[in-house]
């Protein structure tokens, strides 16, 4: 079985990490086609509650499942580890524990899908006549979590394998299959946001066992029962491994929900206005991470690979190389922002006061791809290298600090008090992995 090799020369380092990177991209952009094409489709139908409960449903869906996030950084920083130091074995046992812990996952979540319906729709608000939609299109969903979290597995692996390409076809399989249902059960069949459900169940189960297939050299059961010996698979210190570094980005990514979360809960405090106007400049600082993620899993997939062959050399070249072309997207995208985002605003909302007031805050939503490109590209480095506890104390640490400067400034300064916060916060993700990375060094002379 094929491991990546690394470059050679600086031209091919740089095209190695263009190559890695553009597919993840091109993957990304095909996502929020979906959210649209399924609000497309049930805005067809006369009852307008049908939008409302795939809207709410979803929203729901992708909060409870993005904590789960691990599965897919973990299984890279182990599967890319693996891969430079050229042990296939441990690349399928990597993959197998990952998928283990995904199918219990999934199922325990579809035994619990009643009472998290209930708790999120409490936490929601929901209209009550949207309540009974919203359960039906949770519940269908739900029994695609499973799927879900085998699929983030798959692309982790495939990730730390670098294989880019094949990750986006997975990507462009699962959405474009989820379009072609959303049409078939909705205007053709005549279900309603229920039909919406069922087709992201079956696009996720059917791209979860193509990516089992593209990833069966790692499964074939010849090499299964040569190498698998249970008391290895699942030996005390594997699994120890396993469960501290997901264990550490699980937390790790409690505390950045819960830094989004409390930045939309004080925006709040200062009236609806300013709550509109700051959800729509969130969505489009959330947006980064469609251009910024591609050379952040270029770094993750290049540092892992070094990383486990005990190569510094290679580490530090796909360190330096993949952070200059993640700058450089970085400032295309602040460009991009100051010439466009007055144009997003004013078709994201029609409400002029609440176009004025996103007027006034966008400043930092221009800034804000110079100031966040850090936290991400330095997240992808310490995730190849699965030093997960630095990223799970950093974001602690940096949450804390935002916390306590934003009640310090929001009554000095309002809004902008708090968009200053989250942008501190962010950048302070970025400077203390970045006073964490000598030590890093440090450790491939152990």
């Amino acid at each position: 079985m094929k491991v990546a090799q690394f470059p050679e020369t600086s031209r091919e380092w740089h095209w190695r990490v263009l190559m890695l990177a553009w597919p993840i991209i091109l993957s990304n952009l095909s996502v929020p086609l979906v959210g649209i094409v399924d609000t497309a489709v049930v805005g067809q139908l006369s009852d307008a509650r049908y939008i409302g409960a795939v809207a709410i449903g979803a929203t729901i869906f992708s909060s409870v499942f993005w904590v789960f996030g691990f599965l897919r950084m973990g299984t890279t920083g182990f599967v890319s580890q693996a891969a430079g130091a050229n042990n296939s074995q441990e690349i399928s046992f990597s993959l197998l524990r990952a998928l283990s812990i995904a199918v219990f996952l999934g199922v325990l979540l579809i035994l619990l899908q009643t009472p998290l319906a209930w708790l999120s729709l409490s936490l929601m608000g929901a209209a009550e006549g949207l309540n009974s939609l919203v359960e039906s299109y949770f519940s269908i969903r739900m029994s695609s979590a499973p799927a879900v979290f085998i699929n983030y597995c798959i692309l982790g692996a495939l990730i730390g394998l670098q294989r880019m390409r094949q990750a986006l076809l997975l990507q462009l399989l699962l959405n474009g299959t989820n379009l072609l249902l959303d049409m078939v059960f909705v205007l053709q069949f005549g279900m309603a946001s229920d039909g919406v459900a069922l087709a992201s169940v079956i696009s996720e189960y059917l791209a979860a066992a193509a990516g089992l297939w593209v990833l069966r050299p790692y499964l074939r059961a010849k090499l299964l029962r040569e190498n698998m010996l249970l008391n290895k698979l699942y030996s005390a210190a594997a699994i120890r491994a396993l469960f501290e570094v997901n264990g550490n980005l699980f937390l790790r990514t409690l505390f950045l929900t819960s830094a989004f979360f409390f930045f939309t809960a004080q925006g709040a405090q200062f009236g609806v206005l300013v709550l509109a106007a700051n959800a729509i400049l969130i969505n489009l600082l959330q947006t980064l991470a469609y251009g910024l993620d591609g050379f952040a899993h270029a770094a993750e997939a290049l540092s892992g690979s070094a990383y486990g062959a005990k190569n510094k050399t290679a580490f530090r070249q796909a360190v330096r190389v993949s952070s200059f072309w993640a700058l450089i997207m970085a400032a295309l995208l602040t460009v991009t922002y100051a010439a466009s985002t007055g144009w997003i605003i004013e078709r994201m909302t029609v409400n002029a006061e609440v176009i004025e007031l996103a007027y006034q805050y966008r400043g930092w939503i221009i800034a804000s791809p110079l100031l966040v490109v850090w936290s991400y590209q330095l997240d992808g480095i310490f995730i190849g290298a699965t030093q997960t506890a630095v990223m799970r104390n950093t974001v602690m640490i940096s949450l804390i600090i935002y916390i306590v400067l934003a009640y310090t400034m929001m009554p000095l300064a309002g809004n902008h008090g708090l968009w200053l916060s989250l942008m501190v916060f962010m950048v302070l993700r970025g400077v203390t992995l970045a006073l964490a990375y000598p030590k890093l060094l440090l450790s491939f002379n152990n």
